[in-house]
C-alpha cells in the first residue's frame, strides 16, 4: 500500500486543503502489473493498439471494458493476455469523463491537533482496499462561508459522498446538496449519522471514578450545544454524580483555534483545581483524550509523579492516550468501528445513487457504537 498526501495552503491563514488518495501499488510499474496509472517514460497504450494486436475490433475491444460477459472465456482471455504483452494501464481519468464516476469521497473534519480526528482520518484512509474509494479531504477552521467553499470546491471534483465530522453547517444544509452525507458526532437531524453511545460512555467514567473513592469530581470540556450527540457526556456525567450524591464540578471554558490555546486554558483550569481542592483526592473526566494527555503532562511537571490525589479518564481511546507518559485511562470510541459503518452506510446510499431508478433514501439512518472503558495506569 502507498499514500499520497498533497497538502494545499488555501489562504495566508491556517486553513489547509488536503488530497488524499490512498492507492494500491505505486506509480512505478513494470510491463506485466496491471495498475491503475500510467507508466512513466513509455507511450500509452490506445484501443486501436490493442485492436490490431489482438485482431479484433475496436468495438469488440470496448466491449471487454464495459461489458466483458458479452464476450467469450476465449476472447476475454486473448484480451487480458494482448494487455499484459502491451503494458496496459487503465485511464481513470477516461472512465470518469466517460461516466461521471469519480471515485472520490469528500471529508470535513474540524482540525488535525486534537487526536481524535487524525485517528479518524487515518481509518478512513486505509479503507482503500475494502471499498476502492479515495479521499478529498479539508480541514475546516474558520466558519460556515469558508466551508461552504470547499463543499463547492469538493462537488467541482464530482464526489460521489460527503463525510462530515465538523459542526459548522446545519444538517438541512448539508442535505441540500443532493449527494450522500454520512455525519459523524455532529448534529445530523436530516442527514445519516455514526456516533458513539456519549451518554454511556461517560456513565462508565463517572462510575469508574465513583468507584474509586475520588472526593471530588470534576469534567473538562467545551461549552458544547445540546444539538450535538457529546453533550450526553456532559448529561450523563451530571445526572450519575447527582444520583449518587458525589460532589462535582463542571468547567466548560475549553475553547482555542490551536493546540497551544486550548492548553494554555487547560493549565488555567489545573492551576484553578489544585488552589481550590489541594488536599482531597480529584476524579478528572476530560472530554477527550488530547485533553487528558495535556491535564497528566501539567500533573507530571508540577509534581515529577502522578500522586494518589488525581485520577484521570479521557474519551476516545485515539493513539495518544496509550503513548502517553503514564497511559491513559480512557473510554474507547472504537473509531475503526465507527469509520467502517460510515463506510459501510455511505456506499450503500452511493451504490443506489448509480442505479437506473434510484429510491431516495425515506428517512436519515442514525447508527449508534457502544463504547469500551479501557483501564490503564491514570486510575486505580
Amino acid at each position: 500500500m502507498s499514500t499520497l498526501l498533497f497538502i494545499k495552503v488555501t489562504d495566508y491563514v491556517t486553513s489547509y486543503f488536503f488530497i488524499a488518495i490512498f492507492l494500491s501499488g505505486c506509480y512505478t510499474m513494470d510491463k506485466t502489473d496491471k495498475g491503475d496509472s500510467f507508466q512513466m517514460g513509455k507511450k500509452q497504450v490506445t484501443f486501436a493498439d490493442i485492436a490490431a494486436y489482438t485482431n479484433f475490433s475496436k468495438t469488440t475491444i470496448s466491449r471487454y471494458f464495459n461489458h466483458p460477459d458479452s464476450l467469450t472465456l476465449e476472447n476475454q482471455e486473448k484480451i487480458s493476455q494482448a494487455l499484459d504483452a502491451l503494458g496496459y494501464k487503465k485511464n481513470k481519468l477516461a472512465k470518469v469523463l466517460a461516466n461521471g464516476k469519480s471515485e472520490f469521497i469528500g471529508i470535513i473534519i474540524p482540525n488535525l491537533y486534537l487526536h481524535y480526528y487524525s485517528e479518524m482520518l487515518t481509518q478512513f484512509l486505509s479503507s482503500y482496499s475494502d471499498y476502492h474509494y479515495k479521499f478529498l479531504v479539508f480541514a475546516s477552521e474558520h466558519g460556515a462561508e469558508e466551508e461552504q467553499q470547499y463543499i463547492e470546491e469538493l462537488l467541482s471534483y464530482q464526489i460521489e459522498g460527503l463525510i462530515v465530522l465538523s459542526h459548522t453547517l446545519p444538517s438541512e444544509k448539508l442535505a441540500s446538496y443532493q449527494i450522500p452525507v454520512i455525519a459523524i458526532e455532529r448534529e445530523a437531524e436530516y442527514i445519516s449519522s455514526v456516533n458513539t453511545d456519549n451518554y454511556m460512555g461517560a456513565l462508565q467514567a463517572t462510575s469508574l471514578l465513583i468507584r474509586d473513592k475520588c472526593d471530588i469530581l470534576i469534567h473538562i470540556n467545551v461549552n458544547v450545544n445540546k444539538s450535538i450527540p457529546a453533550y450526553d457526556r456532559i448529561r450523563a456525567f451530571q445526572a450519575t454524580c447527582e444520583e449518587y450524591h458525589i460532589p462535582y464540578d463542571i468547567d466548560l471554558s475549553v475553547e482555542g483555534d490551536s493546540y497551544h490555546e486550548i492548553l494554555n486554558i487547560i493549565r488555567e483550569i489545573f492551576n484553578k483545581i489544585e488552589a481550590k481542592y489541594p488536599n482531597q483526592k480529584k476524579g478528572i473526566f476530560l472530554a477527550n483524550d488530547t485533553y487528558a494527555n495535556m491535564f497528566l503532562n501539567l500533573i507530571f511537571q508540577k509534581y515529577g509523579t502522578f500522586p494518589s490525589t488525581y485520577e484521570i479518564v479521557g474519551f476516545d481511546n485515539s493513539p495518544i492516550a496509550s503513548e502517553a507518559i503514564l497511559p491513559i485511562t480512557t473510554i474507547g470510541q472504537q473509531i475503526d468501528v465507527i469509520a467502517k459503518t460510515a463506510m459501510d452506510l455511505l456506499v450503500q446510499q452511493m451504490d443506489e445513487q448509480k442505479k437506473r431508478v434510484p429510491k431516495p433514501l425515506g428517512e436519515p439512518v442514525h447508527k449508534q457504537i457502544a463504547p469500551v472503558l479501557i483501564r490503564r495506569n491514570t486510575t486505580k
